[in-house]
């Protein structure tokens, strides 16, 4: 069952109306389905179960407490790239064994804090990295179970050059032609544990031939290291695997499972998966409330009470989200029109030369598929409080993180004497 839908003409979110959920905590509000989440979980370990596969969800795409709590129920673990989400990973009761931390810029601080946690595996991302985390876990009388992010050089169609991250002019990874050497040296640092191959090639990706490129390639160094030496147990695929934005269906998880499965089967090893927008992005919604309606050189625009501060995706990556009526009327005309918000810059927008059922001032509209770098991307510009979170399941609904105030804007500075 889709988590959001029409009854009776009013928009629901499973069994809830979102008229209700708003009279109970007002607007801007995050609407997250906890039964899309669990589904998604399951649909992704299913698909790849001959791998025994750790689903890692990346919990930069939306790190609610109570959504990394439906992901430890699922026995799923966590893709972290910093030690706050690590620190929230493990509050949400996900073990250390199920966590692996990927990024380029991980600190002194943040890799000793996830040795003491004893993760499962670090992403390492450069021979710098490499030499911090050994020394450290030689002070710390450990040792680190680690994966060099080889970067394959797979140029893959995501919607923005921001989100492709697999190819050989970005920040990510070691370079395909170097990995071998820098593991051999890795294999010989008392601190490091080598155990696996990452490899990430991008997000919001539909097509699955940019991530058979990438593991064929990734696959190859396999006979390799195990020839070195490396006694190897995962081969981490990362993320990136996309969804619809456009109400179309989106990339089912068998089709990668079937693409992916045959390649990595033969090497034994364990499959890593890193999914984030895959599980919360159709889970989520963002209602905002029509404020005002301005007709001015002969555009029309629709001015509600969310803006870029709630969500940052469509001024950031140009990226485009359905917004539904909250009353579905099928006779009402459509109109063109853009959909902004209240702060003060002239990127402030949720939708741009949109043709949709014309708004009124005061009714509820509904920003689809913002589960994912929506609240996690949110901030507080202009002195705006943030949105409230509300999670519902079946009939229930439950705050998962109030709105903010105004106090809460000042709460950490200091007061000069």
């Amino acid at each position: 069952m889709e988590p959001f839908g029409y009854r009776d003409e009013r928009l629901h979110c499973e069994a809830v109306a979102a008229s209700k959920l708003v009279a109970a905590y007002g607007t801007p509000l995050y609407v997250y389905s906890a039964g899309a989440i669990r589904g998604r979980l399951s649909e992704l370990a299913g698909a790849f179960a001959t791998l025994d596969p750790l689903l890692a969800y990346s919990v930069k795409s939306n790190g609610n407490l109570a959504v990394l709590r439906l992901v430890a129920a699922a026995g799923a673990g966590a893709d972290i790239v910093s030690g706050g989400e690590l620190y929230r990973a493990r509050l949400a009761g996900i073990p250390g064994e199920r966590i692996v931390f990927s990024g380029v810029g991980k600190t002194v601080s943040e890799l000793a804090m996830a040795l003491r946690e004893g993760i499962y595996a670090f992403n390492v991302e450069s021979a710098g990295e490499l030499e911090a985390l050994n020394e450290l876990a030689i002070a710390l009388g450990v040792r680190a179970r680690m994966a060099l992010r080889v970067n394959p050089d797979v140029l893959s169609p995501t919607p923005h050059h921001y989100t492709a991250t697999g190819h050989s002019t970005t920040k990510f990874g070691i370079p395909f032609e170097e990995a071998r050497a820098l593991y051999r040296h890795a294999g010989g640092l008392p601190g490091i544990d080598v155990r696996g191959i990452d490899v990430h090639i991008g997000s919001q990706i539909l097509d699955v031939a940019p991530f058979q490129r990438a593991v064929q390639r990734v696959v190859e160094l396999v006979a390799d290291l195990r020839a070195d030496g490396h006694r190897l147990e995962f081969l981490d695929v990362g993320g990136g695997f996309g969804v619809s934005y456009t109400g179309e269906p989106g990339l089912v998880p068998r089709d990668f499972a079937d693409a992916l499965v045959p390649l990595v089967r033969p090497t034994g090893l364990r499959i890593v998966l890193e999914p984030g927008r895959y599980v919360s992005g159709p889970a989520g919604l963002l209602l905002a409330r029509v404020l005002y309606v301005k007709r001015m050189a002969g555009k029309t625009y629709v001015i509600t009470d969310a803006g870029m501060n709630d969500l940052l995706r469509p001024s950031h990556y140009a990226s485009y989200h359905r917004i539904l009526p909250e009353h579905h009327d099928p006779g009402r005309p459509e109109v063109v029109v853009d959909v902004v918000g209240p702060i003060c810059e002239s990127g402030d927008f949720l939708a741009l030369d949109r043709r949709m059922p014309h708004p009124e001032p005061g009714e509820l509209l509904a920003v689809d598929t913002a589960g994912a770098y929506g609240f996690s991307m949110a901030s507080t510009y202009n002195a705006r409080p943030r949105a409230a979170e509300v999670l519902v399941d079946g009939a229930q609904h439950h705050l998962v993180r109030r709105r903010e105030t105004y106090a809460d804007l000042v709460l950490p500075e200091v007061e000069l004497a």
